[in-house]
Parts: structure tokens; C-alpha cells; sequence
């Protein structure tokens, strides 16, 4: 879920073997995810396990392109590989998706 002056989802999908999905995971959130987190407005990790393999997806939120562009540089969707992606990643991913939050809901929070 959003959070709520999120405009902008920043989205980059990447699979690697199952075999190392689980050191990717760690790889991923401490290179990858920690220094969205002191950026964005939030970030998300996600994972889909599958017999040979395992998609990871990331999603960070933004205010707007601008700030975006403030972490991402002046073509936020320009990928910038990880240092290490090459060794994981079954293939590099070629591009990322940047796409305009329209709705989101949120349930009622209870307390």
C-alpha cells in the first residue's frame, strides 16, 4: 500500500535461480532496499518463488518524477544494477516501470 502523498510507483523485477533466491533476498534488501528506505516515501520487497526459479520485485513510492529523479538520476528509468546482479540474476532487466498512482485503499485502522 502506498503511502499517502505517494503520486509515483517505481517498479524493477528481477529472477534468479531458486537455489540462490534466499542469498539474493539478503543481498537485495541490504544493497538494494536500505538506501530506498532512507529516500522514497516507502518501499516494498516482494517475492514469487517458482520450482527453478524466484522473481523478486521491488516497488519504492514517490512524491513525483522529481524526487524520483533525485534518487534514481535524470532518467529514473534508467536501471542501475547492483554490483553483484550479474553473478545473481538469470538475466539483467532492461528497464523498470514508473506508473502513476490513480487509486489505492486502505482499510480502516483499528484502536
Amino acid at each position: 500500500m502506498p503511502p499517502k502523498n505517494a503520486t509515483i510507483a517505481r517498479i524493477w523485477r528481477g529472477r534468479t535461480l531458486s537455489a540462490r533466491a534466499d542469498e539474493y533476498a539478503g543481498y537485495l534488501y541490504e544493497i538494494g532496499i536500505r538506501p530506498l528506505e532512507e529516500k522514497a516515501l516507502g518501499v516494498e520487497m516482494l517475492r514469487e518463488d517458482r520450482p527453478e526459479e524466484s522473481e523478486f520485485v521491488t516497488i519504492s513510492y514517490w512524491e513525483n518524477v522529481e524526487a524520483m529523479s533525485r534518487f534514481a538520476g535524470s532518467d529514473p528509468r534508467r536501471i542501475h544494477h547492483l554490483p553483484r546482479d550479474e553473478e545473481f540474476l538469470i538475466e539483467l532487466p532492461h528497464k523498470v516501470q514508473i506508473l502513476t498512482i490513480v487509486a489505492s485503499h486502505r482499510a480502516p485502522t483499528e484502536g
